[in-house]
């Protein structure tokens, strides 16, 4: 123990830049820590391992070797982590564009992370999938055309199935090697994959939405990595203004906006952005995830100009769709009852993101209530 201990310090010392790494097998700053440093350069980003005794913590950290963490920083959420048991790796790899990491967990089953940050677990998973497809699909009428912005695990594909009206799903994901990780680990969810109505595009999602032709989608659902590093632009205007465009008229984005816990200010700003890019309604939602930080995830929910949109009250209720409630499993999360309530904000949400305060005005006036 004490030989592990002095080789964590020694790491330690390395990322300090205080001494050379005959000690440590690490050579290089992972990814995510690249992405942090890109993000924040005022950060320091110290880290080696993101399974430190038997734990997995969220990021890379270094350990005194007892298990207790020296480093954890993620500008995305300074100063805290959520440890899960390591019950045994599975997976780990390195892609053209992150690490990927699959293991067995104590308490939530097998999960995905990349760059040290957890995408999904096997317990909690149907809470975040099930929302960021319900929450758009079932609020229009008879929704045919739909395109999927990430989503390699093949979740969000799975819960859009369910919906019978549908003729044809895209999905556009950057990194092939999480759909074929994903495929092999998780086939619970890459089910999703098997639908004939999914067409597959490999590339980057800002460039496929440049060249997609106007008006083609009914719904765009943006299942995105936190926006740090490159998956930035996916929370800047010009890429709001691309959905937009791809969208026919009464069409509606639903993108993950982050924790309202930790990143007000973010979605003070992604909520400012489409109150000026989309001439429809525009709302923010929410639903707990245990092992997202905080505990709890967002969901920006936008309509474009033409028939309004009620989000709030879903017009094309799940329960109502033939099949829809046992397609290939049972929905475990989403319900009508549940669409609703995840539009009633906490009254600091309301305070915080200024914006909320705004007085309200009408779907029919095509503003946010």
């Amino acid at each position: 123990m004490e030989g592990d201990a002095g080789k964590d310090l020694e790491c330690q010392k390395i990322m300090d830049g205080k001494a050379n790494d005959e000690n440590c097998s690490v050579r290089a700053t992972p990814p995510c820590c690249m992405k942090a440093k890109a993000s924040a350069p005022e950060l320091e980003a110290k880290c080696h391992s993101t399974v430190v005794s038997g734990w997995f913590s969220g990021l890379p950290s270094c350990s005194d070797g007892a298990g207790n963490l020296l480093y954890f920083n993620n500008p995305m959420w300074p100063g805290e982590a959520h440890s899960l048991r390591v019950e045994n790796i599975l997976y780990s790899g390195k892609s053209e564009y992150q690490e990927i990491l699959v293991f067995e967990s104590l308490a939530y089953g097998k999960v995905l992370a990349l760059d040290g940050i957890v995408q999904l677990t096997e317990k909690d998973e149907c809470a975040y999938q099930e929302m960021i497809a319900h929450l758009p699909l079932c609020s229009i009428p008879s929704p045919k055309t739909v395109l999927v912005v990430g989503g390699g695990d093949g979740g969000v594909l799975r819960e859009i199935s369910r919906h019978s009206s549908i003729k044809l799903i895209d999905i556009c994901e950057i990194d092939e090697m999480v759909i074929d990780v994903c495929k092999k680990f998780f086939p619970d969810l890459s089910v999703g994959f098997e639908d004939p109505r999914v067409r597959l595009h490999i590339g980057d999602a800002a460039e496929f939405l440049q060249h997609a032709p106007e008006g083609m989608y009914d719904a765009i659902i943006v299942d995105a990595s936190d926006p740090v590093g490159p998956a930035q632009e996916l929370v800047e205007r010009p890429f709001f203004e691309t959905i937009a465009r791809a969208l026919r008229p009464g069409g509606v984005l639903c993108s993950m906006a982050e924790s309202m816990w930790l990143h007000t200010h973010l979605i003070q700003d992604m909520i400012s952005i489409c109150r000026q890019t989309f001439k429809g309604s525009v709302h923010y939602a929410w639903a707990s995830v245990p092992t997202y930080p905080s505990g709890v995830i967002g969901f920006l929910l936008c309509s474009t100009d033409g028939p309004p949109v009620d989000f709030l009250n879903p017009v094309n209720p799940i329960e109502k769709l033939e099949g829809a409630l046992k397609y290939r499993k049972e929905l475990r999360f989403y319900n009508s009852e549940i669409h609703s309530a995840a539009f009633a904000l906490p009254s600091f949400v309301k305070r915080d993101v200024s914006i909320l305060r705004e007085s309200p005005i009408s779907v029919q006036t095509n503003g946010i209530l």
